[in-house]
């Protein structure tokens, strides 16, 4: 059988194009080789979002070409083709992000597929590269946001929702599959269904529009596979673990209409955690980077919310260093995080992104001054994190075993933490555990980041 290698970089939408572009080989007869000497053709799925993500992507791109020579290029580098071919003049092709189908084509026409219908079986959820407990989700393609430091529109095109019954339908045969938490991934998660004017579909019967907070109530509704148990704070059985899969929400922009969604997650529909790109805290420089719903008043709401839902987590993250930041504008922001006492923090230093409008802005911020504030602001984050974890020490709370070390320890994950980018919760003497189940432990320690666990008694 044909044999096709693949090389998957950037961000958890990147990964679910992979993930796609993999069912869709695989149902055609094509095996995924391991080794670049194995595969008859490799594919690169590419980077381009910025400077670091360039290079890393090129890198890839050549390391494929030296140990195997037969290679496709796709992602959002290939939306830029020059700059693949400037570098690597003999990859054999070169598509853009989320083309699928030109994909397969290229593939098909240098390694050209042998099916064997009983030998091209492809589960019914399709070819995924996370555990088999957690997937992405994703929602949309695309941005209609003009951020000036960003060039995702450019290389992935205006907001393109996906139908929601086409989503619950695929998160059902994920749930069906063992998946227990279910990542909703897109470039603006709370925008969805504008494109089409939050047109309904049908599902179960019923009409459903294509809305976030639609979205989200019809997610934490679904029934699972897995049948261990009640909802955390209500028993079902003995491992006290949900009756349905947590249901994760990323890359939510604050407008007003994502107040809705706080009274599922206070009712556990979904879980109390929202990933909202901040970026900054002072409104100039907000208004200089182009930001969507900078003029609302987050921090007031960031108290309702707390107030309705008292377990909400909230990650963000920020960028310092941005063109004009003077030192009162970053003080702005340190004092904005010290109110706003996020509980997940990411920060980067500004960089230039080839065609980004920000590279027109006046004043760049000396490379010198921005590794200060980075300093300045990570310390400051880490503080918050480490007094909040603090808080939950002497807790029981539910977690999602990631993986066992050799030590016996498991390493699993709360409903505060998504995966990759967020802290852990280690539980000694967890070796009886398995990976991708639910387990009660009560907190014993807390780090700036991580919480060290137990078993509770009855695990034990």
């Amino acid at each position: 059988m044909p044999k096709v290698g693949f090389v998957s970089l950037g961000c958890p939408k990147a990964l679910v194009d992979s993930e796609r572009i993999l069912s869709g080989l695989r149902a055609e007869g094509y095996e995924i080789a391991p080794t670049y000497g194995e595969a008859d053709v490799v594919v690169v799925n590419t980077c381009g979002f910025i400077d670091a993500a360039v290079d890393e992507s090129l890198d890839a791109i050549g390391e494929a070409l030296a140990e195997n020579g037969r290679v496709i290029v796709t992602g959002c580098l290939g939306a830029r083709p020059e700059r693949i071919l400037e570098r690597h003049p003999r990859v054999l092709g070169i598509t853009g992000p989320h083309a699928y189908e030109d994909v397969m084509s290229a593939v098909h026409r240098h390694v050209p597929p042998r099916s064997d219908p009983f030998e091209a079986l492809v589960p019914p959820q399709g070819i995924r590269l996370t555990p088999r407990h957690y997937a992405y989700l994703k929602i949309a393609e695309g941005c209609n946001n003009r951020c000036s430091f960003c060039i995702i529109p450019s290389l992935r095109g205006r907001l393109v929702s996906r139908p929601i019954d086409e989503v619950l339908r695929e998160a059902e045969r994920l749930v069906a599959a063992g998946v227990k938490e279910l990542l909703v991934i897109s470039q603006d998660t709370s925008a969805y269904g504008a494109d089409v004017r939050y047109a309904a579909r049908e599902w179960r019967g019923q009409a459903v529009a294509t809305r976030f907070i639609e979205l989200a109530r019809a997610l934490g509704s679904l029934g699972s596979s897995f049948s261990s148990a009640g909802l955390p704070g209500q028993r079902g059985g003995a491992a006290g673990a949900p009756t349905r899969p947590w249901v994760r929400l990323h890359y939510v922009y604050p407008y007003p209409h994502v107040d809705e969604v706080i009274e599922l997650m206070a009712e556990r529909r979904v879980l109390p955690y929202l990933d909202i790109p901040f970026q900054h805290g002072s409104a100039a420089v907000l208004k200089r980077m182009r930001r969507p719903a900078h003029a609302e008043d987050t921090l007031a709401r960031l108290g309702a919310w707390r107030s309705h839902c008292p377990d909400l987590v909230i990650r963000s993250t920020f960028i310092v260093g941005f063109p004009g930041e003077t030192e009162a504008e970053f003080n702005e922001l340190l004092a904005w995080l010290e109110e706003a006492q996020l509980d997940r923090v990411g920060c980067f230093k500004y960089s230039p992104v080839e065609g980004a409008k920000a590279n027109d802005l006046p004043n760049p911020v000396p490379a010198e001054v921005q590794e200060e504030r980075y300093a300045r602001f990570m310390e400051c984050a880490q503080g918050i994190s480490a007094r909040k974890l603090a808080q939950r020490v002497g807790r029981t709370l539910t977690v999602l075993v990631d993986s066992i070390d050799p030590d016996g320890t498991a390493v699993a994950r709360s409903e505060a933490d998504a995966p990759e980018i967020d802290g852990v919760v280690r539980i000694r003497g967890g070796a009886r555990l398995k990976s991708g189940e639910f387990a009660q432990v009560e907190i014993t320690g807390s780090g700036a980041y991580d919480l060290e666990a137990r078993l509770t008694p009855s695990r034990q």
